[in-house]
């Protein structure tokens, strides 16, 4: 049941509505490779130790460290080279007092071997590829014992979490995938979204302008938020100003298995505004107004049982609708654990205004002695898309706040 006409919904209680109604969507088995910027579905246990056995973190000598306790370059100690030692190529011989082994970063370090010298420390140069190794090395220099020597398990040990579910997959946790010997791994569904919207007036970008039109560029904004969240788009083009057209597009979505229908516009309170209409024909409409500038008519409900948000037509408010709403639907749907907003405290540079409802004006961002400083971006009117493009972050003003001196700072999400 929509509420009173004037009973404008909290952001906080908005985005607790909406969210009450996603969850998590079903799992799938991917290629570790192919699974970057994915979320895990379940936790990743390590089945070996990694590294999986001692070796060396530069190229030298494997040797005793008590055999060079005392070498200093007026005083260095000569040993016998015994073997030599590529990754790889797991060793055979065992050091015994006195004895040294050449070897390579990332080779096993051999039995007897407590610590590496590094190459540099020795009188050893003949570095050229496939150079042999010397019958006995001069070191000039004491280690510590397992000094340059990797240990077993230092990174983690076998039956250890590696990594946690709901965790979104960067380039290094696939590295971390595969070292552990995952070939596959388990990650939820990306989320996928019908995206549309509505109005005579909207032309698309190639179409020149005429008189009272303008071009499409929600369509393109939501697509790209869309997938930038993670998700996949289904976009059903754009729905003229009649209730048969809305509705034809909303129909569409029953075929599509999508997790969310997405428009823009028609979601106000115009004489041609037929979404919130359509929407109640065949489904319900939970809210459609939100104490918030800019955004506030912003529509949540379902159709045909699929969950339906719909965003203001002007753009600016569009965005910030779907960075409010939609990104923290979407990242429930995909398994997310927790936000990955990236937020900072920015001291606002000049006065702000603001009408008491929670504002979220675009602003640009300096660094001054390591803090930041944030200076509006113009004129903050929801149809200024130069505006938004120039703007490196949303500050937040809160609900009852209607000035911001100079100075204060405040919270803003960096976009």
């Amino acid at each position: 049941m929509s509420p009173p006409p004037m009973n404008l919904l909290s952001v906080r209680e908005a985005r607790e509505r909406i969210l009450s109604h996603f969850q998590p969507g079903t799992i799938e088995a991917l290629p570790a490779v192919e699974s970057l910027n994915r979320i895990l579905a379940q936790d990743v246990i390590a089945l070996d130790d990694l590294p999986s056995f001692d070796n060396s973190s530069m190229d030298g000598f494997a040797i005793r460290a008590i055999d060079v306790a005392e070498a200093k370059p007026v005083s260095p100690r000569t040993l016998r080279v015994v073997a030599d030692i590529p990754a790889g190529s797991p060793p055979t011989v065992f050091l015994a007092p006195g004895e040294a082994a050449r070897i390579m970063t990332g080779a096993v370090a051999p039995q007897g071997a407590d610590a590496v010298i590094p190459v540099e420390d020795t009188d050893f140069q003949d570095r050229a590829a496939g150079a042999p190794p010397p019958p006995e090395v001069t070191v000039f220099a004491s280690v510590n014992q397992y000094e340059n020597i990797r240990r077993r398990g230092a990174d983690i040990r076998a039956g250890e979490t590696a990594l946690q579910q709901g965790r979104t997959l960067r380039p290094q946790d696939v590295a971390l995938l595969a070292s552990l010997g995952y070939s596959t791994v388990e990650v939820f569904r990306k989320p996928r979204v019908a995206l549309f919207s509505s109005g005579d007036e909207l032309l698309d970008a190639s179409q020149p302008l005429e008189p009272g039109k303008i071009r499409d560029s929600n369509s393109h904004m939501l697509a790209g938020l869309i997938e930038s969240a993670g998700a996949e788009v289904e976009r059903l083009g754009t729905a003229k100003d009649t209730y048969d057209s809305v509705r034809a597009a909303l129909d569409k979505t029953s075929a599509l298995n999508v997790d969310l229908i997405l428009s823009s516009a028609g979601v106000s309170v115009g004489a041609f505004d037929y979404v919130k209409s359509v929407i109640e024909s065949n489904g319900k409409m939970d809210f459609w107004r939100v104490n918030m500038r800019p955004g506030k008519p912003l529509a949540f409900g379902e159709y045909n049982g699929i969950p339906f948000i719909g965003l203001p037509g002007n753009p600016v408010s569009a965005f910030v609708g779907f960075e409010v709403f939609v990104r923290a639907a979407l990242g429930r749907l995909a398994g997310q654990t927790e936000s990955n907003r990236l937020t900072i405290r920015a001291r606002c540079e000049e006065e702000i205004n603001s009408d008491g409802r929670e504002s979220y004006l675009r602003a640009s961002l300096r660094d001054e002695n390591g803090s930041f400083i944030a200076r509006l971006t113009g004129h903050q009117g929801s149809g200024n898309l130069l505006s938004l493009a120039q703007a490196d972050a949303l500050l937040i003003i809160p609900a009852g706040v209607k000035c911001v001196p100079a100075g204060q700072e405040v919270e803003a999400w960096l976009l």
